[in-house]
This record gives structure tokens, C-alpha cells and sequence, in this order.
């Protein structure tokens, strides 16, 4: 009982670093998207890598980076990047609204995803479910005169990477390690580019060693990845799928709260349409998943 609690509260508090991490993304407004994303890399490389020699777990991810799972691996890395990269451009432009929409609407795309790719049925419930989703798209996209593509990217992306991971039979730090390891000479590279001014690029452009204040929060964003999952993962073990599940939307709760509160993004009256929608649409995905 007592682990049972304390898995509860690790979600908790997983969730709400998540759903209150724009604010840290907006402090690092100057600091362009790409350069943010290479230095969350490499600093949860450094994270992660410390983790694993703490736990004398090195050899597990040096298994990981052989055989069939250094494809898989690969592909999940890109598409873990594309998702991180699309958060951190919405915060940086005034589109933390649509992003919030984006991971409230990720498990019915997931849903979507595994009937399309593993033939996976789909109850009346979560039937339902995905077209309320679909109507809340669709008349955003009607009423803005364009589709909110980010957050379907946002969406896509994080219900691929879940499919993707169904194929590794690695724990989450294991694989978070190598994929952020098989980033890290891109990221790496992008950095050296900025100091050394190749590529056209100014020398001395990158922002890191410039300022202490936002050299310490790129630092911290090697924290900021891998604390939470390292909580996500302590509750994994500790409580029930359908709590996991439903503690989860406090994440976009809380994005979605700060981008209207903190933030001062417009809620149009087609936000304000869609918004209850995908509610609805959680409540009745929710419900199948309990009945489960």
C-alpha cells in the first residue's frame, strides 16, 4: 500500500514538471528552438549517463546500441527529437494552446495508430472517442482556416514513439540513454558549428558560456528530461495502467493552464468548441479503458 502511494504522487509529480515545463522553455525565448533541442541532448546524455554508472548498468547500454535494436533505436530517436523540437518551437511562438491540444488528443491518435498498424479493434467507447477527436479537429481547422498542424505533430509523433517502443525490450532509461547517444553527435555538432561560425553562421553565435543565466538553464535541461521520467518510471511499477493513464492528463491540463494564465495565448471561440470536445472525447476513452 505504502509503494502504491508513493508510485501516485511520483506520477504526480512527473506530470506536473511535464505540464509546467513551458515556463522553463519560455525563459529560453532568445535561445533559438534547434539550439535548445541540442543541448537538452547532450545534457540528458550527461543525465542519463550518470544514471547508469550510479546503477553499474553501462553494459546494458552498450547492449542496446547492437544488433536489431540499433535500427529501432535509431528511428525512435528521430522521431523523440521531432517531438521535443515541435514543444519547445510552440512555447518559444505563441503556440503552447495548440501543443497542450496535442497531448490531449496523443492517446486517441495512439488508438488510431494501433488499428492502422497492428489491426487493433476498437470498442464503441473508444470508437466515439476518436470521432469526437476528429470533430474537434475538424472544426478548429473550419473556424482557423487552417489545420492545427502542430499539435497533430506533437500527437503523431509521441503515439509513433509509443509504438515504436512496443518493439524494445529495454527499460526506459536504457533506451531514453542510447537514443539521446545516437543524437548527440548531431547536437554536438551543432553547437561547434555556432561557436566556430562554420556553415555561414557568425562565430560565436551560440548562447551557451554567453550569459550565466541561460547557460545554467541549458545545463538544467538534462534535469528536466530525465527527472520526471525517472519518476514516470519508479510509478510504472508501483500503480495501476488505468491510474497511469488518467494522472497523465494533468500534464496538458497544466500546459494548457499556463499558456492561457502565464502566457496570455488567445483562446478563440473555436478553442472554446474544440476544448470540451476532446474532454468528452478523453472521458469516453477513459471509460473503456476503466471497463477494461
Amino acid at each position: 500500500m505504502r509503494d502504491t502511494v508513493k508510485g501516485f504522487w511520483a506520477i504526480v509529480a512527473a506530470c506536473t514538471v511535464w505540464g509546467l515545463s513551458g515556463m522553463y522553455y519560455k525563459m529560453l525565448a532568445a535561445v533559438p528552438p534547434l539550439e535548445v533541442l541540442a543541448h537538452r541532448t547532450l545534457w540528458s546524455l550527461v543525465f542519463f549517463g550518470a544514471v547508469l554508472i550510479v546503477q553499474r548498468r553501462v553494459g546494458a547500454l552498450a547492449a542496446a546500441l547492437r544488433g536489431r535494436n540499433l535500427g529501432i533505436l535509431a528511428i525512435s530517436a528521430l522521431v523523440i527529437s521531432i517531438n521535443w523540437f515541435g514543444f519547445i518551437w510552440s512555447v518559444q511562438n505563441g503556440r503552447a494552446v495548440e501543443a497542450s491540444l496535442g497531448y490531449y488528443i496523443f492517446p486517441l491518435v495512439a488508438v488510431v495508430l494501433g488499428l492502422v498498424v497492428f489491426g487493433e479493434r476498437l470498442d464503441r467507447l473508444q470508437g466515439a472517442a476518436v470521432a469526437l477527436a476528429a470533430l474537434a479537429v475538424g472544426g478548429l481547422t473550419w473556424g482557423l482556416g487552417a489545420a492545427p498542424w502542430m499539435a497533430l505533430l506533437l500527437a503523431g509523433t509521441f503515439g509513433a514513439y509509443g509504438l515504436i517502443k512496443k518493439r524494445l525490450d529495454l527499460g526506459p532509461v536504457v533506451s531514453v540513454t542510447a537514443e539521446v547517444a545516437l543524437l548527440a553527435p548531431f547536437a554536438l555538432g551543432l553547437l561547434l558549428a555556432l561557436h566556430y561560425g562554420v556553415f555561414g553562421l557568425a562565430p560565436g553565435s551560440g548562447h551557451f558560456g554567453a550569459d550565466w543565466r541561460e547557460s545554467a538553464l541549458l545545463a538544467f535541461s538534462g534535469v528536466l528530461t530525465g527527472g520526471p521520467l525517472m519518476l514516470f518510471s519508479y510509478a510504472a511499477r508501483r500503480v495501476r495502467m488505468a491510474t497511469l493513464g488518467l494522472v497523465q492528463y494533468l500534464n496538458p491540463t497544466l500546459q494548457f493552464a499556463v499558456a492561457v494564465l502565464v502566457f496570455g495565448e488567445p483562446l478563440t471561440q473555436w478553442h472554446a468548441m474544440a476544448f470540451p470536445l476532446i474532454w468528452g472525447a478523453l472521458a469516453l476513452y477513459s471509460l473503456a479503458s476503466l471497463r477494461r
